[in-house]
């Protein structure tokens, strides 16, 4: 029987080291089980035996041992799933952050390349319309001009888009008469200049020729305020400028 015995245990220690993954036991729970053995079994060698074996644990144990044992398993393996997740999170992490930044980059350039795109072009406008400007002595003398060649002319010599302003103080001013006189001041002109005579600076011609007044009225709101329209922004806010 002691032989019987002997090889059964034998058996089940080769099914257990066959079988590791359903047998191997925690080892403070199969200590105890073990022990429980070596308590009820006066024989030496099952005394001596691994206390890992399966057959060496009460059979209302084994489940208990197994359960445990393979709860063990899949708790190392969440952990160590957790682990790649956490390491593939970190690095997904990072390489969002770098393509976001190139992201920026790349857009920062753009907007800055627009940018100076946007300049070149308005200075190249601006340009060309200082080289559509006319200069009064371009224009030939005559012995008298109709309000619509005075436009005309005021017109081809303001440009910049500041036109309306100036003719609106023109409007007001003079109602486009460049031989108006205020009879109590003696102003004259587009502008009714006091004294009149100041817009020779410009042309000795300054009675007769509505360019040469132009001229004069132009480089007065340009100097004095900057330019027609914050002459004009002035006049509606003074009645005057």
């Amino acid at each position: 029987m002691l032989e019987g015995n002997r090889v059964s245990r034998i058996s089940v220690r080769g099914f257990a080291v066959a079988s590791a993954t359903a047998v191997t036991a925690v080892g403070s729970v199969v200590g105890v089980a073990s022990g429980s053995v070596a308590q009820n079994n006066n024989d030496a060698e099952t005394t001596a035996a691994d206390t890992t074996l399966l057959a060496d644990i009460p059979a209302g144990q084994q489940a208990q041992v197994q359960t445990a044992s393979l709860t063990q398993q899949a708790d190392a393996q969440a952990i160590a799933a957790d682990a790649g997740a956490k390491k593939d999170a970190e690095a997904a992490a990072r390489k969002a952050a770098a393509e976001t930044a190139i992201a920026k980059k790349v857009a920062a350039e753009k907007a800055e390349k627009a940018a100076k795109e946007a300049k070149e072009r308005a200075e190249t406008k601006a340009a060309a319309s200082r080289d559509d400007v006319r200069d009064s002595s371009s224009f030939p003398t005559q012995s008298s001009y109709t309000v619509a060649q005075i436009q005309a002319m005021a017109r081809q010599m303001v440009g910049g888009g500041q036109f309306q302003c100036f003719s609106n103080i023109v409007d007001h001013e003079s109602s486009w008469n460049y031989k108006a006189v205020n009879a109590s001041s003696g102003a004259y002109g587009l502008f009714q200049a006091l004294p009149g005579s100041k817009m020779s600076s410009v042309g000795a011609d300054w009675q007769t020729n509505p360019a040469t007044q132009i001229k004069w009225g132009l480089n007065y709101m340009n100097s004095r305020y900057g330019s027609p329209c914050q002459a004009w922004s002035f006049w509606q806010a003074n009645h005057w400028y």
